[in-house]
């Protein structure tokens, strides 16, 4: 009698250690052109299990993902090695063995599932064309079984929102839109290629809980691809560290999280923000600031039409910033969290008017601004400048950093074009790049070099003000922290005063002074860093907290992904809507929550 060692991974799933791994890999290289990406790499997935691979960016574990589905392009990737999927040679196999392969046996999800889910066509549609791909249905058949797969990841009301298009999905519906396609076919391995970067704490602590729960109903490997260590300790069983296309550690979750060998290991653990782990100092506003703000925004309204019907008529409006008061001090920041569609980041745009808000007051150092005024606005715009979340597409590809660094000053005739570039080079090296690198393009620099060049550019006017909207939010854990760090220093040097639009909590403890929490265009508490992070009032405010991912290996993984909330409600409201007045309640010094 043969007797086959049957093992539990840590999530409680079915794990056959003993029969062949679902995913073996030996020796993979692969170059592109003369350029070696990925050098020597092995590991291997079994049942059930979960590996993660992190790095930073251009680590290759993106890279290794793409070589394991065969996507790799033929005619310019050069790959050496074997890759083994459920027993099935994938180097060298052709274009015929590779559509086999895909989705019936592994299948992937993408960081971005809106450039990955085809916007002409009804996501029901396209998870059909899955299900008919590879197994014998009728378009009948195949339609209740993408409404029960729907149902399977917890889209409400399936049956109707089956026939939607994508861009009529949240961004977290779409992402498990993009989980039910990848599953259609109950695949042996699925490749999860940061599914969650890019989404908020409660919508990611979802998405883990939800690929947690279904690797335990079917035994199905997961590769999970991803930057961020927190996530890596609430889903992973083993961990593999990549470093410049090479794996330079090894070993379970545990190990890795308590007892990392390699250096670099130790340093993006030691790169996580974590909560209640405030590393830096920040500057103390001066004496005073409070009762002379730098800003002071009072029932700030924003909303956006909806359009419809042949004549274009307004059939109903986004309330997205919904009477939000508040105030800045001379050297303080101030924090906006909450999720995307909250109005965090339409709130920092309409006080630019940018997006022009439709009632409230703005007084900037003791001045109003109004929006008809085009002096006071420019006024404004001097003195407040902007950092927006995507770097490389908030620069001009066809200008030079020095290009891009004297623009400000140019347009508001503040300098000559000598002046303007003596004072960009000047300011690179004050955010720790060089000055010969004002001749440089944009694609020449790493996310986070180009995340610094627009900080040197938002101080080229010597602003009062600057507000940063998700400024960090798409930087590796490393970068990230650099910086946040630059920025406090900046702050601290400059006595810069600072809006910060973030989702991630751990930075924003560590940035700022106040927090101010939104939901809905509503601010629904706002008070001290230390009073609305260490002891939330609002349900919304614990609730987010409570789905921060910690860095923290433990046993039962599942008990580390926070129960999911509840999905934010649309926005859209009809035009004889009138939103409630919201009262707030002082519940600690400088503490209001909305009652």
């Amino acid at each position: 009698m043969t007797v086959t060692a049957v093992a539990l991974g840590r999530n409680g799933a079915m794990a056959d250690n003993a029969g062949a791994p679902v995913l073996d890999v030996r020796n993979l290289s692969v170059a592109i052109g003369t350029q070696r990406i990925i050098s020597d790499v092995s590991f291997h997935i079994n049942a059930g299990e979960t590996l993660a691979v992190v790095g930073e960016s251009g680590s290759g574990k993106s890279m290794t993902s793409m070589a394991i589905m065969g996507l790799l392009p033929k005619n310019l990737a050069q790959i050496g090695g074997s890759i083994r999927l459920g027993g099935t040679e994938i180097v060298g196999a052709s274009e015929r063995t590779l559509r086999g392969v895909r989705g019936r046996v592994a299948s992937m999800i993408f960081q971005e599932p809106m450039m990955s889910l085809n916007p002409v066509l009804t996501a029901g549609t396209q998870i059909k064309e899955m299900l008919r791909q590879h197994k014998p249905l009728s378009d009948a058949e195949a339609t209740e079984e993408g409404i029960r797969l729907f149902d399977r990841v917890r889209i409400p009301d399936a049956r109707r929102r089956f026939h939607q298009y994508p861009h009529m999905f949240s961004g977290g519906m779409r992402q498990r839109i993009m989980i039910a396609i990848a599953l259609a076919c109950s695949p042996k391995l699925l490749i999860a290629d940061e599914p969650t970067t890019a989404l908020d704490v409660t919508i990611q602590a979802q998405i883990l809980d939800l690929l947690n729960e279904l690797q335990r109903e079917t035994g199905t490997a997961i590769l999970f691809v991803t930057h961020d260590m927190g996530v890596v300790a609430t889903t992973a069983d083993r961990v593999m560290v990549m470093r410049k296309g090479e794996a330079v550690e090894t070993g379970t979750v545990r190990e890795i999280f308590e007892r990392p060998q390699a250096p670099y290991s130790k340093m993006l653990i030691e790169a996580v923000p974590r909560l209640g782990q405030r590393r830096t100092s920040l500057p103390e506003p001066p004496a005073g600031g409070r009762d002379q703000p730098i800003l002071s925004v009072r029932n700030l309204v924003t909303r956006f039409p909806i359009r419809g019907g042949a004549f274009r008529r307004a059939v109903g409006r986004v309330h997205a910033v919904e009477r939000v008061s508040f105030d800045i001090a001379p050297g303080e920041t101030l924090s906006f969290v909450g999720e995307s569609g909250c109005g965090k980041s339409t709130t920092g745009r309409s006080v630019l008017f940018l997006n022009p808000p439709q009632e409230g007051e703005i007084v900037f150092n003791g001045r109003p601004v109004r929006g008809n005024n085009r002096a006071e606005v420019s006024h404004l715009r001097r003195s407040v400048q902007m950092i927006f979340q995507d770097p490389f597409s908030s620069l001009d590809p066809h200008q030079n950093v020095g290009e891009i660094l004297a623009e400000p000053l140019l347009c508001h005739g503040l300098a000559t074009r000598a002046e303007a570039r003596k004072k960009a080079e000047g300011l690179l090296e004050r955010v720790g790049l060089e000055a010969s690198m004002v001749s440089r393009l944009p694609h020449e620099f790493s996310g986070g070099q180009r995340q610094r060049i627009c900080i040197a550019r938002a101080l080229m006017l010597n602003p009062k003000l600057v507000i940063a909207d998700e400024a960090v939010s798409a930087l590796d854990v490393s970068v990230k922290s650099q910086v946040v760090d630059l920025m406090i220093d900046l702050q601290r040097e400059f006595g810069l005063s600072y809006l910060f639009i973030s989702h991630d909590i751990a930075v924003v403890e560590r940035i700022s002074h106040r927090v101010a929490v939104m939901y809905l265009g509503e601010i629904v508490e706002i008070g001290p860093r230390e009073a609305v992070i260490g002891n939330p009032v609002h349900e919304y405010t614990q609730s987010l907290l409570q789905a921060v991912p910690h860095p923290v290996a433990a046993e039962d993984r599942r008990s580390r992904i926070a129960r999911p909330a509840r999905d934010l409600p649309s926005p859209i409201r009809p035009l004889d809507y009138v939103p409630p007045r919201r009262h707030y309640h002082e519940v600690g010094p400088g503490h209001f929550v909305a009652v």
